[in-house]
């Protein structure tokens, strides 16, 4: 019996080649120096002593030693980079998320030195900051693979915020707050959609709009109703913990991810689910056609702005979940802006996670360990000056979108409306 073997496949005369992308490498590289010069050969001596919880033996080091080592790790993740670009391949995202930690780790050596790094804690805080903001984030992703700019996640975060708190105070029951918050989430979201879509508005101005709107109206509420009456209308507590077992007893990993409130678990539970629906199903599939080419999806017989209404309303709904995690998640009673710009953050989190869901998460958990830096930092008698440590979660962000921009683009179709002819 013989066997046909297929020829190998021949490169056409003059078909074109990808280019090498060099610019991913280059600032790979350009990370590991920094981390091994600043925080390796020019860095602090003093015994940094990293506390990873009980059951444990603190880890001693110096913070130079500990730049060294992920400096070379940077730079090793940087030539790994400057292979797959000469080959013509797509550079992978976690080099670019080794680098990145090894660089926030080296830092935070170098501040604590001759401190004690709490690590359960920076790992916690850093989960408990993000929250929120994944949830904005992938409401922005969803918006905006559907082709509608979500400017308003700042007003659904602060609504749902308000929400779950007055509602939990008012029924004692924290499933029908999760429930309220949706829907308050959702409501904005109908809003926007209705001028966006129905009365052809500019989506940005809408969302800017829609943010004043419900500052103003969480203000005067607070102020009239909760402020003088908050036992009957702002004291909701807070979700319990809940421990999962066996998992929860793993030394650093079991208090950080399966030690949560209810919200932090649908957000482990959101972000491959939602990477799921938009990369692997049919619907999925629709969502990121509305996005890209709508008259495409028209011409199939895709009702775009039946599809683009209803997807902003469920993607509302998820960044009203976020302004829960914000109250009955985490403090209990709603205090005035409580969003705190949070609604901004997780845009700039969609553009530097490149509109993907597990990117725009990564990216929130960079803005939240900023956040709990920051914190920690204060704490810890850092000899920097507190002006600079309260801004470092905006200089993230800046540096963060400086980093990416011109280097990403989104959706093709996303701000712009769909007029049926």
């Amino acid at each position: 019996m013989s066997t046909v073997t297929a020829p190998a496949p021949v490169a056409t005369p003059g078909a074109p080649v990808a280019p090498r992308a060099w610019r991913t490498p280059i600032l790979l590289a350009v990370a590991g120096v920094l981390t091994l010069v600043l925080f390796g050969v020019l860095g602090r001596d003093e015994t940094t002593s990293f506390v990873w919880g009980s059951g444990i033996e603190p880890t001693e080091a110096s913070p130079r030693l500990v730049g060294i080592v992920l400096g070379l790790l940077s730079l090793a993740a940087a030539g790994v980079a400057f292979w797959m670009a000469n080959q013509r391949r797509k550079v992978s995202v976690w080099l670019s998320v080794i680098a990145g930690v090894a660089f926030l780790v080296s830092v935070t050596a170098w501040v604590g030195a001759g401190e004690t790094i709490p690590v359960v804690f920076l790992l916690t805080g850093t989960i408990a900051l993000s929250t929120a903001i994944v949830f904005g984030a992938l409401a922005g992703v969803v918006g905006e693979r559907v082709g509608i700019v979500n400017i308003a996640i700042e007003a659904q975060l602060l609504a749902g915020a308000f929400t779950a708190a007055v509602v939990a105070t008012t029924t004692g029951n924290y499933f029908v707050a999760l429930v309220a918050a949706m829907i308050s989430g959702a409501l904005i979201s109908v809003v926007a959609a209705s001028f966006a879509i129905v009365y052809v508005v500019d989506q940005v101005i809408v969302g800017v709009v829609l943010i004043a709107l419900v500052i103003a109206v969480t203000n005067f509420l607070y102020s009239a109703v909760l402020a003088t009456n908050s036992s009957a209308f702002n004291n909701p507590g807070t979700l319990p913990l809940i421990a999962i077992p066996l998992l929860s007893d793993i030394p650093v990993i079991g208090p950080v991810f399966f030690n949560q409130r209810v919200t932090t678990y649908l957000m482990f539970i959101l972000v491959p689910l939602t990477w799921f629906i938009l990369f692997r199903t049919r619907p999925g599939l629709r969502i990121r056609a509305l996005g890209e080419h709508p008259l495409a999806a028209d011409t199939v017989g895709i009702n775009v702005n039946r599809w683009r209404f209803w997807t902003i309303t469920i993607a509302g709904a998820i960044a009203g979940l976020g302004g829960a995690s914000l109250t009955i998640g985490a403090v209990g009673p709603f205090v005035r802006e409580m969003s705190a710009g949070q609604g901004f953050i997780a845009l700039a989190a969609v553009i530097l996670g490149r509109w993907n869901p597990w990117g725009a998460a990564i990216a929130a958990l960079l803005f939240g360990f900023a956040s709990n830096f920051r914190i920690w930092a204060g704490q810890a008698g850092s000899t920097l000056p507190p002006e600079l440590i309260a801004m470092t979660p905006y200089l993230v962000t800046i540096l963060a979108v400086a980093v990416v921009a011109g280097r990403v683009v989104g959706p093709k179709a996303a701000g712009k409306p769909y007029i049926k002819e």
